[in-house]
């Protein structure tokens, strides 16, 4: 089974409620990944998004050049709600999703692979380590940080919040 980094946009509203209500805040998060799992919204219309496999490398490449928001994990815990498989969803808030996107927008993808080979995200034993091992190039990475990016700018100009797990 492959661990997915998701996120999802959500009103300041939707995040209270998600807060207040975390068994509501799951089915608001399965309802959104089915609505928009067969014809993918492209940007600034997606509400959801995903990095593939591609977390735990940004998180590694991220924390490694002092990016300032995280943007993998989140920062706050929806207070008890059921882990997803991979720990509960979290949140960044309106202030820290335009945080984010303006570090994203400061912060081009060429520096988060810079000095940083393949070979050393395998010998840091960053999932999916065997793309590592096989020396797979690190744009596989940086597309999705760009994606991401797209997604958090999208998000900061609608005033939206964000909801991110592991699944």
């Amino acid at each position: 089974m492959s661990m997915i980094g998701e996120y999802a946009r959500m009103t300041p509203a939707q995040l209270d409620r998600a807060i207040g209500d975390p068994e509501w805040a799951l089915e608001f998060l399965d309802e959104l990944i089915e609505a928009e799992a067969d014809g993918r919204p492209e940007l600034p219309d997606a509400r959801s998004h995903d990095i593939d496999k591609a977390w735990h490398a940004l998180d590694f490449l991220l924390r490694r050049i002092g990016f300032p928001v995280a943007v993998v994990h989140g920062e706050q815990e929806i207070p008890g709600a059921e882990d997803r498989g991979y720990g509960p969803p979290r949140y960044l808030t309106v202030e820290r999703v335009r945080a984010a996107a303006d570090a994203f927008a400061t912060t081009p993808s060429a520096a988060l692979t810079e000095g940083v080979s393949p070979t050393d995200l395998a010998k840091a034993e960053i999932y999916p380590t065997i793309v590592w091992e096989r020396g797979e190039s690190l744009e596989y990475v940086t597309d999705h940080y760009e994606a991401l990016g797209q997604f958090f700018q999208a998000a900061a100009c609608a005033g939206d919040a964000m909801l991110i797990w592991l699944d």
